[in-house]
């Protein structure tokens, strides 16, 4: 009997996760995983093909011996600052004697999506339809099996750079393994980290990565806008290094160890080591003054998604609140700032619902992205979710959170 494997690569600024699962019935069944040191990206894009390619191999590796197999085809996410993404609206007449919507009707209407004019340097990465109308009447979620004349859709298209994909699908290739899709890395983290009820009220994702923050906003269970910023944890790093004047690594470690991203959330001030550098001895400074550095760096990345919110229009449909992910938001205090500058309610998304084998490894915010990867991506009939490769593929993603498992992931913090 031949086994459903899929398998997951999230090429990150800091670090390479690769994850492996076997899809079984509805439920995953986690295989292997692994993760590798990441010296060729810089804000999500590869700067350098050699060094990428190492770390995948590695990732991929450490993944596949605990799997026990082998595997050629990856699906990979997609980030840095130069997805862009806009709406298109497009109509196909339906033409069978019984105007009767069927699937067909859908795939012309993807297939007119793929001629609209675009930057010469630029590809469409996803097409994902916002709503179908039919005959002008609007507010369809599935229009197959309806009756009408005149099929619409309003289409929230991603585009990507060319270069910038092509750098990926070398980096990959020359590792020994084939993209079978590319997916935007918010778009991933959101199947392992929201509820369709977020969705469905209006929901704002923040992925902060190491080179870049990744947001998508959610409204009526579809996508509304998405947006890559170059402000993410690294920024945060290196303005401690600065700051301090301690190499990166030792700046780091303050980071994960002792940094806050508000003083509100301090529960008890304390002096920390400051390893000195050369001739310098080690020096103690208070817990305030590291966290003063880190909160301007993540109130400025917060002031600037609040200012895109209010420009994309879509800040006063947001009424499930902030979910934080991804590394960067491990910082305690992160929910406490998001809660004080976007005026609404956050919590950590957390990637649960991953069935069995090693799925606790990947049950980190850490690791949405890649535990988004393996949920039978590219989407489905209920997600109308088309990537750039893959159009007829159906599959569906329930993502369950319990409060019992988010308490548990707090208390081993």
């Amino acid at each position: 009997m031949k086994k459903n494997i899929i398998a997951g690569l999230d090429l990150g600024t800091t670090k390479v996760c690769a994850v492996i699962a076997e899809q079984v019935e509805n439920n995953l069944n986690i295989l292997g995983f692994g993760v590798a040191p990441s010296e060729g990206l810089n804000r999500g894009l590869v700067a350098n093909i050699s060094k990428t390619a190492d770390a995948i191999t590695e990732a991929m590796n450490i993944a596949l011996n605990r799997a026990g197999l082998q595997i050629k085809e990856v699906n990979v996410g997609v980030a840095g600052e130069h997805i862009t993404s806009l709406r298109h609206r497009n109509y196909v007449t339906i033409s069978n004697p019984e105007k009767e919507i069927n699937q067909q009707d859908l795939d012309r209407l993807r297939a007119d999506v793929q001629t609209i004019r675009i930057p010469s340097d630029r590809q469409i990465l996803h097409i994902i339809p916002e709503e179908f109308s039919v005959d002008h009447q609007g507010g369809i979620e599935d229009p197959i099996g309806m009756c009408g004349s005149r099929l619409e859709a309003v289409n929230h298209v991603v585009l990507a750079s060319i270069p910038a994909i092509q750098n990926i699908k070398k980096s990959v290739e020359r590792a020994g393994y084939i993209v079978k899709d590319y997916v935007l890395q918010p778009i991933a983290s959101s199947f392992a980290v929201l509820e369709e009820n977020e969705k469905d009220l209006g929901i704002l994702l923040i992925d902060i990565g190491g080179g870049t923050t990744d947001i998508a906003i959610f409204h009526k269970k579809a996508i509304k806008h998405t947006k890559v910023v170059g402000v993410a944890g690294n920024q945060v790093t290196n303005d401690i290094r600065e700051t301090l004047g301690i190499v990166t690594s030792d700046a780091e470690k303050l980071k994960k160890e002792h940094g806050y991203a508000t003083e509100h959330a301090i529960i008890k001030e304390e002096e920390i080591y400051i390893k000195g550098v050369g001739g310098r001895g080690n020096v103690k400074i208070p817990l305030t003054l590291l966290t003063q550095i880190i909160s301007v760096r993540m109130r400025e990345l917060f002031t600037i998604i609040d200012n895109e919110l209010r420009h994309s229009g879509f800040k006063n449909k947001i009424k499930a609140g902030v979910v934080l992910t991804g590394g960067g938001s491990l910082l305690r205090g992160c929910t406490e700032l998001a809660e004080e500058v976007f005026g609404m309610p956050a919590r950590i998304g957390v990637p649960l619902d991953l069935g069995s084998g090693l799925s606790s490894e990947v049950e980190s915010p850490e690791f949405a992205t890649v535990a988004g990867l393996i949920r039978g991506i590219p989407g489905s009939k209920s997600e109308n979710f088309t990537t750039v490769k893959t159009s007829n593929k159906e599959s569906k993603f329930n993502v369950v959170k319990t409060f019992k498992k988010i308490q548990e992931f707090f208390d081993k913090l």
